[in-house]
């Protein structure tokens, strides 16, 4: 769902790392793994603009032959979370209504660097009509 190819690029005895789908995030390795380890941190970074722009994420594209990068698993969850609160048209006070909170600890929820617990999520899921899964794959 949330799996962005990243393209690496040898520069200066380094790798450089870029997401097609999200401009915004740019990032450095030593070698590609490396730079694979630290495209999570830039690609989580990237989608917190467009998450504090309250402005829609952009899809991931499919380009064959590319590595892809998705944020973890708790980023992924506030990521999908904010995705359908846009797609229903919710602003972030509608949500504090009905969730019985005040519109801060709703910045805070959808905010990428902090943590936020599961079961708020998982509360903001259910006020929106829908509900998080979780799959080992």
């Amino acid at each position: 769902m949330f799996d962005y190819p990243v393209v690496l690029t040898p520069d200066n005895g380094a790798i450089l790392v870029t997401f097609p789908d999200v401009p915004e995030a740019i990032t450095f390795g030593k070698d590609d793994d490396d730079a694979l380890r630290h495209a999570v941190d830039a690609l989580e970074t990237g989608l917190s603009f467009y998450v504090d722009d309250r402005k829609a994420l952009p899809e991931p594209s499919v380009r064959v032959g590319l590595p892809t990068v998705r944020p973890s698993a708790l980023t992924c969850a506030k990521l999908g979370v904010y995705r359908e609160m846009l797609a229903q048209g919710v602003r972030k006070a509608d949500l504090a209504e009905r969730l019985g909170w005040k519109t801060p600890q709703v910045d805070r929820l959808f905010a990428l660097n902090p943590a936020a617990r599961l079961d708020q999520l998982e509360a903001a899921a259910k006020a929106l009509g829908k509900h998080i899964e979780v799959t080992l794959a």
